[in-house]
C-alpha cells in the first residue's frame, strides 16, 4: 500500500512538507494545495515559491490544479512538468461554494459532457501524467457512473475517489457502499480518500479493498504526523520527537514569513488537530488559542510537551463523520 499526504490550504504547503518529510518518513506523494491557473500563463510568486524545486527538494510532491480551462490547465501542467514534476493532479474534488459556483472541482462534476472535452484536450495536449482527484457527483452518487465512463476513456494515471457528493462537503459517513460498486469498473490505478484518521482505518481499507492502491490521508496525518511512518513500519513518535518536529516547523515559519506572529497563526491551524496526541489539553489548548503575541504562544506551545502525557490511542474530538 502507498500513503499520500492530502492537501490542506493554509496549512500543508512547502514549509510544512519539506519539514514533515524530514522528520516522518513513508508518505509517498505529498499533494500540494491548489493552485488556480488564469489565462495571462504564468504562476503567482505566491504558486511559485511553493512549486520552487530548491522549496520541496527531497520531497515527493505532486502540484494540483484547480480550472475548468482547457487552455489554463495544459499551460499551468505544462510549464510544471519544465520544472520537473512528473506528475499533476486535476482537483475534481474540493466542495467550497465558492469553488463549485463557477464550475470548479466538485461543481465540474455537473456537466459531464464538458469534463469529457476537458479531458480530450488535456490528454492531447499535456506531456506527463495525468491524476485525478474526483468525487462521485454533485448531488447523487448514482452521477458516478457516467463519470467513470468517461475517465476510463483516458490514461488517468492514478484516480483519487473521496467517496461522498458534492453536497455531502465532509458530513456524513462516507460511502463506501458506493465505492466498493465502482472500483471493480476503473480501468486505472485508484486511491481511496475518506476519514482515515487512524492505523485500524488505514488497515481496514486495505482489507476491504485488495484492488486499492494507495490511501490518501488528511486531517489524520496532520493530527498524528508519524501515522504513516507507523503504517509503514516505523514507531509512534515519542514527546521529544513531536517538540523537535514543532520547534523545527515553527522556526522555519518565522524564517519564511520574516514575522514570529504570522508563523504563530500558521502553527495554530496545526494544533487544532494537533493536539488530539495529547491528555487533558482542554487547558493548554485553551492558552494555545487565546495567545496573542509570539511570545505567549511559544509559553503555551513548550507547556503542551512539558505537562502534558501523550495518549497510547489518541481519539480526534475534531473528527464527527455523523
Amino acid at each position: 500500500m502507498r500513503y499520500y499526504f492530502a492537501p490542506m490550504e493554509g496549512v500543508t504547503g512547502a514549509v510544512y512538507r519539506r519539514t514533515h518529510h524530514e522528520y516522518f518518513p513513508g508518505v509517498d506523494k505529498y499533494f500540494m494545495p491548489f493552485i488556480t491557473p488564469t489565462t495571462n500563463e504564468r504562476l503567482t510568486p505566491r504558486q511559485k515559491r511553493d512549486v520552487a524545486s530548491e522549496a520541496n527538494a527531497g520531497v515527493p510532491a505532486v502540484p494540483q490544479l484547480l480550472t475548468r480551462t482547457a487552455a489554463d490547465f495544459i499551460w499551468a501542467a505544462n510549464a510544471l512538468f519544465d520544472m520537473g514534476y512528473s506528475e499533476v493532479n486535476l482537483n475534481l474534488g474540493c466542495p467550497s461554494g465558492t469553488v463549485t459556483a463557477k464550475g470548479k472541482g466538485a461543481g465540474f462534476l455537473a456537466d459531464p459532457d464538458g469534463l469529457d472535452r476537458f479531458l480530450d484536450a488535456v490528454f492531447a495536449a499535456c506531456r506527463g501524467r495525468i491524476s485525478v482527484k474526483t468525487r462521485l457527483g454533485m448531488r447523487d452518487p448514482a452521477e458516478f457512473g457516467r463519470l467513470l465512463d468517461i475517465y476510463n476513456r483516458y490514461p488517468i494515471a492514478e484516480l483519487t475517489i473521496h467517496p461522498r457528493v458534492r453536497q455531502d462537503f465532509y458530513k456524513g459517513t462516507v460511502r463506501d457502499a458506493d465505492f466498493a460498486a465502482a472500483l471493480p469498473r476503473c480501468r486505472m490505478p485508484v486511491c481511496y480518500n475518506g476519514d482515515v484518521v487512524s492505523e485500524e482505518g488505514a488497515h481496514a481499507v486495505a482489507q476491504r479493498w485488495p484492488a486499492v492502491q494507495a490511501v490518501m490521508i488528511g486531517r489524520g496525518l496532520i493530527a498524528d504526523p508519524s501515522l504513516v511512518t507507523r503504517l509503514t513500519g516505523g514507531v509512534r513518535a515519542d514527546k521529544r520527537t513531536l517538540a523537535a518536529f514543532h520547534n523545527a516547523l515553527y522556526d522555519r515559519y518565522c524564517e519564511a514569513f520574516g514575522d514570529r506572529r504570522i508563523a504563530m497563526l500558521r502553527m495554530k491551524e496545526v494544533w487544532f488537530y494537533h493536539l488530539n496526541l495529547f491528555a487533558d489539553s482542554e487547558k493548554h489548548g485553551k492558552a494555545l488559542k487565546k495567545s496573542r503575541t509570539a511570545d505567549e504562544y511559544e509559553r503555551a506551545a513548550a507547556a503542551v510537551f512539558r505537562d502534558l502525557d501523550l495518549l497510547d490511542h489518541a481519539v480526534p474530538a475534531w473528527f464527527r463523520p455523523a
